[in-house]
């Protein structure tokens, strides 16, 4: 493809298909239960059903992708996402929208994973810290802007016309991808699928230290936003007592900070190191987690009081997101699919515990929310310098760097 902004968008569109297939129906939960005859513990449950699978496949999706190339996988993932968004669409039970969503989580992650790759087997240095930026723009907002899609979709369209939204998004990407997105993955560099090949790159991902630091780092942040967007249909109508159609109050001030976090990343790439950025993120993250107990603890529960640190979270958020991708991804240049694998892994694996154990447990209270967005936060921070110790005392060589790029794993 020549033309670099259209391949950053085809691939931050396809990263950001996963996040919206989440949360665009959140909106929705209560008019699915009374339409299917589902209890809201069983409409809870979708989103479970869509993450488990999303995360338990994801370390496959990039290791299949570095052995077959980039563009065809893609193009099957987003076939099988259509194909599941109608059965969402037109499921006559909650057990309908139960399979509907299980492939809809076992085809999303290919794009978030296989874009991520391939960014990197085309940019490098800068210019790749820049569009990893840009990606992250709409792989981070998505979340956010999600619910307020389905809010304002579902009195026009019903909770059938989210998941059908879905399948046009989805069919409009893979008419997109097939046209013009090329294959960034040359044959001399592709992979073996052997299964002892893959159980030594698994087993070389699991005992590197700074990457697993690195993606908990990711995955505690990341989990601590979730922690809202999970639990906005509860907190939106029973906390802040508000309507299903009135998510924005959530949403949109974290679609702004998210936004603003995101420009500031693209700023910032060349104008300090990956590592720098990601600390600037903590410090913004660590002061809104401040702000956010206080205002739980001394002001009645209300807006705007209740959302106020949520947008300088997201900003920091934003921050970290670039730096802590480039330095995971970068510590196996010649398995970056199977990298971006274990990254995201984490990552969903995270979300779908705060989904299924946290989101239950801390729902019951804002300052239960605030203490577990915390304590998150603080996990990823840990986890963070602890890599930074582990990179400066024992760091890659360049020698080592270009051995791995120039010696594809054979069985």
């Amino acid at each position: 493809m020549r033309n670099p902004y259209l391949f950053v968008v085809l691939v931050a569109s396809l990263a950001s298909l996963g996040q919206f297939a989440i949360a665009t129906y959140l909106p929705a939960f209560a008019v699915i239960g009374s339409d299917l005859g589902a209890t809201p513990a069983q409409v809870q449950q979708t989103l479970t059903a869509y993450l488990l699978p999303f995360a338990l496949t994801i370390v496959w999706h990039g290791a299949i992708s570095d052995a077959i190339g980039r563009r065809g996988f893609i193009l099957l993932g987003l076939a099988l996402f259509l194909l599941a968004s109608l059965v969402c669409a037109l499921a006559p039970t909650i057990e309908w929208l139960f399979a509907g969503r299980v492939v809809q989580g076992l085809s999303a992650g290919i794009g978030i994973v296989v874009g991520r790759a391939m960014v990197r087997d085309r940019f490098d240095g800068v210019q790749a810290q820049q569009q990893m930026a840009l990606v992250a723009i709409l792989f981070s907002l998505a979340p956010a802007l999600a619910p307020l899609c389905g809010g304002w979709l579902l009195p026009v369209v019903g909770w059938r016309g989210i998941f059908a939204f879905l399948a046009a998004i989805s069919a409009l990407l893979l008419l997109g991808c097939w046209r013009h997105l090329g294959e960034t993955l040359v044959q001399e560099k592709r992979q073996s699928l052997h299964p002892l090949a893959l159980t030594r790159a698994f087993a070389e991902l699991l005992r590197d230290g700074p990457f697993l630091l690195l993606c908990l780092a990711n995955a505690g942040v990341n989990a601590a936003i979730y922690l809202y967007v999970l639990s906005a249909p509860r907190f939106v109508t029973e906390h802040l007592g508000l309507g299903a159609e009135d998510f924005a109050w959530l949403f949109l001030p974290l679609v702004g900070g998210l936004l603003l976090g995101s420009l500031a990343s693209h700023w910032v790439a060349g104008r300090m190191t990956a590592a720098a950025g990601v600390g600037l993120g903590h410090l913004l993250m660590l002061l809104a987690t401040l702000i956010n107990i206080a205002v739980n603890l001394w002001l009645p529960v209300g807006l705007p009081w209740s959302i106020l640190a949520l947008p300088l979270f997201g900003l920091g958020l934003m921050l970290t997101q670039p730096g802590l991708q480039l330095l995971a991804l970068d510590r196996f240049p010649a398995r970056r699919g199977l990298a971006a694998s274990g990254y995201i892994t984490l990552q969903q694996l995270a979300n779908a515990l705060a989904s299924a154990w946290l989101v239950p447990w801390l729902l019951g209270s804002p300052l239960h929310l605030a203490l577990g967005m915390a304590a998150l936060q603080y996990l990823g921070l840990l986890a963070f310098f602890l890599a930074l110790y582990w990179l400066g005392r024992r760091p890659r060589t360049t020698g080592q760097r270009q051995a791995d790029s120039a010696q594809p794993d054979r069985p």
